[in-house]
């Protein structure tokens, strides 16, 4: 039996090419006592996988070199030597990018119907799909719902607002901030599809395409009375459009800033931060592994949400493990609405 797999080869500068990576094939690994070989079904594709290619001091090691990388993923036992995990399970675990993955059953963790406990939902509510678990019930769902309700200290009546909104976290943070209370809620995105969407689907009040002009202009027209919470996805000019926009006692959750990811200099910072003094704002940093203490509470209530519908998502479906490098570079690109998956 052949596994295939990405190995990253050299680390990218700028913009990640083709000939950074190589596509593997390698003997199906064997697992020890206390071990699962797993197939992968789904795999995870985020933004945050280009710092890892980095060799820059960061918060998690990067990926090393001519080693099969690592990610979110999601697949069926086929082969278990512990106890509580039997063939046939489905397990999520964080060793994607490859087809067969062993894995140490302490960092296995059941999903689906075979699940205990799984997620709550009301009887004879359908499962949900086993991809749900990269995104929406996975890291990027706890992702928003930490950095919203616990960084951001969200709080009934909150003005909210998101930039990359139409995203796997950022429409989840919108749609929760909504389903708590928020009195209004603006997202931006790349395209007036998506402007459509977070509109149309999600039940943003106000949405705005960033690239039609000024995001600072576009924001004060869309949130009028300014904003109390901004989730940022993007960094530059959303981050800095949201502060001259931030009411008094304001706080801003920073979750990523794929707007710089790829640059070879060093970008200016906002130039209104002195704002911050008038308004007592608070901007502060967050991941998602510090707050991992929430899982179960998330699950719980997040889980029925979207097993009802209450909570919509989507996902965009790249088919063919040999697809999952050009999947990545299109969350770079913003090509995808909701979570990126790649299916085997």
């Amino acid at each position: 039996m052949i596994n295939r797999e990405w190995h990253l080869l050299s680390r990218p500068v700028g913009w990640p090419k083709s000939e950074d990576f190589a596509f593997v094939e390698s003997p199906v690994p064997t697992p020890g006592e206390g071990q699962v070989l797993v197939r992968n079904k789904y795999l995870s594709v985020d933004p945050y996988m280009r710092g890892r290619m980095s060799a820059a001091k960061s918060y998690v090691a990067p990926f090393e070199l001519g080693k099969v990388m690592q990610g979110g993923a999601v697949g069926e036992v086929v082969e278990s030597h512990t106890e509580g995990i039997e063939a046939g399970d489905h397990v999520l675990h964080f060793f994607g990018w490859r087809e067969y993955a062993v894995v140490d059953a302490k960092n296995a963790v059941k999903v689906g119907p075979t699940a205990v406990p799984a997620v709550k939902v009301d009887a004879g509510t359908p499962n949900v799909p086993l991809s749900a678990y990269l995104g929406v019930l996975g890291m990027t769902g706890l992702t928003a719902y930490a950095g919203l309700l616990r960084t951001a200290s969200f709080k009934e009546g909150d003005s909210v607002f998101v930039s990359g909104a139409a995203g796997a976290v950022g429409s989840q943070v919108g749609q929760i901030a909504k389903l708590k209370g928020a009195s209004r809620v603006i997202g931006s995105a790349g395209s007036d599809e998506k402007v459509k969407l977070l509109v149309d689907e999600y039940g943003f009040d106000a949405a705005f395409n960033y690239k039609k002009g000024p995001v600072a202009e576009q924001l004060r027209q869309a949130a009028p009375d300014g904003i109390d919470v901004y989730f940022d996805n993007v960094g530059g000019d959303h981050l800095e459009a949201a502060v001259g926009s931030l009411n008094q006692g304001g706080r801003i959750a920073v979750c990523g800033m794929i707007s710089v990811y790829n640059n070879t200099e060093p970008v200016p910072g906002p130039r209104n931060l002195a704002r911050l003094i008038q308004t007592r704002g608070r901007i502060e940093g967050f991941l998602v592994g510090d707050h991992y203490d929430l899982q179960p509470q998330f699950v719980q209530e997040v889980g029925p949400w979207v097993a009802s519908g209450a909570l919509k998502y989507r996902e965009t479906v790249v088919e063919g493990i040999e697809n999952t490098l050009e999947a990545f570079l299109g969350v770079l690109r913003g090509d995808n609405i909701g979570k990126m998956v790649v299916k085997l």
